[in-house]
């Protein structure tokens, strides 16, 4: 798993989408000059560079944000814990089913931006996971339910350091990243009656740093920060040894970096050894989802089985990619056990 998500990481570090495609190339990537001989100037020699390493975090930014984001908040349950005394603690993996572009089979170029087209390879982005939830308010008693039951949720994400595949990934602190937010029970689940609820929840990666080879030239992104704002509609109910649930809702997924690059030195034409950056990039995006839960409930613990897709916003970039865009709808999914009381 950790060289599979050194790939992913790899990729935002030259991260991008392909929705509609960009015009010319981005401003914070100047087209500099060439001498009389021909000979480019550090901008035209990085321009390349600069624009692909925009590109490819733009492409995987979305995919790592639903990564984190997944579906439903507590995986199987749609209503509120029942209130004080009452948890809900769960483990699970998301996994996108996302595309990874092939960083080292294009090269870079000293002669300023070349419109390229990335081969994807289509590929699981997971992201383990746990998640909390404990009962505040029980809410008010109506017939055979009650209403405003609230709880506090708590998520907890976790990415490891580690170098392959002449990429190196370091955690700025701990690797592992905390979410907050809030459950509103409209409806606790009863007997006859499904539970339903309303819930907030933000999510953050870890911060990292990142290197990367392209060839013989290198791209770093440092302060990589992805978080997800979501909100949920959900609703759930148990038939004995199993239960469903189903929701829907909206995503935002804000990321930023700082991005830079090394290009080696070339001998057509002549160029000395360049760098460009750093350059500070940041990209927001919101997504409609929708997902369906199945549960078996054991003695102890339920396993819980979920699937789901995503979609909307709008992604432009300069170079394309084979396969789906950044801004395509992707599917996703979780598996994982949960027990409370």
């Amino acid at each position: 798993m950790k060289k599979f998500v050194s790939v992913v990481l790899a990729s935002a570090v030259l991260a991008a989408p392909v929705a509609a495609q960009q015009a010319n190339p981005d401003a914070q990537c100047p087209p500099g000059s060439t001498d009389s001989f021909g000979i480019p100037d550090q901008q035209r020699a990085t321009q390349d560079a600069c624009q692909k390493a925009i590109d490819l975090f733009r492409y995987m930014a979305p995919q790592l944000g639903t990564a984190l984001a997944g579906g439903a908040p507590t995986l199987g349950q749609g209503g509120p814990t029942g209130g004080l005394g009452h948890f809900s603690l769960g483990v699970r993996v998301n996994a996108v089913m996302g595309d990874l572009p092939q960083i080292q089979d294009v090269p870079l170029s000293v002669q300023g931006a070349q419109r390229s087209t990335y081969p994807t390879k289509s590929q699981f982005i997971p992201m383990p996971t746990a998640d909390l939830a404990l009962g505040l308010f029980g809410g008010l008693p109506l017939g055979l339910t009650s209403i405003g039951g609230l709880d506090l949720l708590v998520s907890a994400s976790y990415l490891p350091e580690f170098e392959a595949d002449n990429i190196k990934v370091e955690v700025d602190g701990s690797s592992i990243k905390f979410g907050f937010g809030a459950r509103l029970g409209l409806l606790q689940e009863s007997l006859l009656i499904p539970g339903v609820s309303v819930s907030f929840l933000r999510r953050d990666l870890p911060k990292i740093h990142m290197t990367a080879r392209a060839q013989s030239d290198s791209l770093q992104v440092r302060d990589l920060d992805i978080q997800t704002t979501s909100w949920r509609v959900m609703a759930s109910k148990s038939f004995f040894m199993f239960g469903a649930a189903a929701g829907f809702g909206k995503d935002r997924y804000e990321s930023s970096t700082v991005i830079s690059a090394r290009i080696t030195a070339r001998t057509v034409p002549p160029t000395p050894a360049v760098t460009a950056g750093p350059i500070d990039i940041e990209q927001k995006l919101s997504r409609t989802t929708m997902f369906l839960d199945l549960s078996m409930n054991l003695p102890f613990f339920k396993l819980v089985g979920e699937i789901g897709q995503v979609s909307g916003g709008d992604v432009d970039t300069y170079n394309q990619f084979d396969g789906s865009k950044a801004d395509d709808s992707r599917t996703y999914g979780s598996i994982g056990i949960r027990f409370g009381f």
